[in-house]
């Protein structure tokens, strides 16, 4: 069983260990979980885990005061996350950063497309969820031009070349430069692009 490195901050497991007293509950643990992991839309999740509810396939990771069970699909996605409590004035919100939510960073000797993907689903469609848009790649050609389609709030939206030329053609070109051009191919108008065929 490979026990992903979650690093939970003192804050954290102070919050955590509040949460729990409140639950009066003798046993009571936390589970941590991913929705679609790898994707895009990847999201974690935390929720209460009464004793003997977790799953036999879960990895529990000891915590002082507690049990941290990590679903086991969701492990990989996991690896070097960092789950931290930030105090405010208001009391303070929970910070989980997860630098392998959406996939595993492509090795060097990945292709061009695999690191495209990865800068668009963990730099660029983070971005973009913001304003209910995204972007996907449709291919890279022979002379390494990366050919992007627009969707969501992004498709039809009058900002979408200020988009791709200011923020992801500048993202990806600095990232990678053998990418010679960044191409937008959706038609705006129609919601679809009629004049562009791949070749």
């Amino acid at each position: 069983m490979n026990i992903p490195q979650i690093l939970v901050t003192e804050s954290a497991k102070e919050h955590f260990n509040h949460l729990i007293a409140k639950e009066e509950m003798p046993g009571m643990g936390l589970r941590i979980f991913l929705d679609q992991p790898g994707h895009p839309k990847a999201d974690v999740s935390i929720a209460f885990c009464p004793p003997g509810e977790h799953r036999a396939t879960d990895i529990p990771l000891p915590l002082s005061g507690f049990t941290l069970y990590v679903d086991k699909a969701s492990a990989p996605f996991l690896e070097a996350a960092e789950i931290d409590f930030k105090k405010d004035s208001l009391g303070g919100q929970l910070a989980i950063s997860a630098p392998n939510l959406r996939g595993a960073k492509p090795e060097e000797d990945s292709t061009l497309s695999e690191r495209v993907n990865y800068i668009l689903n963990n730099e660029i469609n983070p971005n973009l969820a913001s304003h209910g848009g995204r972007v996907s790649l449709v291919e890279i050609t022979p002379n390494n031009e990366v050919v992007l389609r627009f969707g969501g709030g992004c498709h039809g939206c009058g900002m979408a070349d200020v988009t791709l030329k200011q923020g992801i053609e500048k993202t990806l070109m600095s990232q990678l430069p053998e990418i010679t051009a960044v191409i937008d191919v959706t038609d705006h108008s129609m919601g679809e692009n009629p004049y562009y065929a791949t070749t």
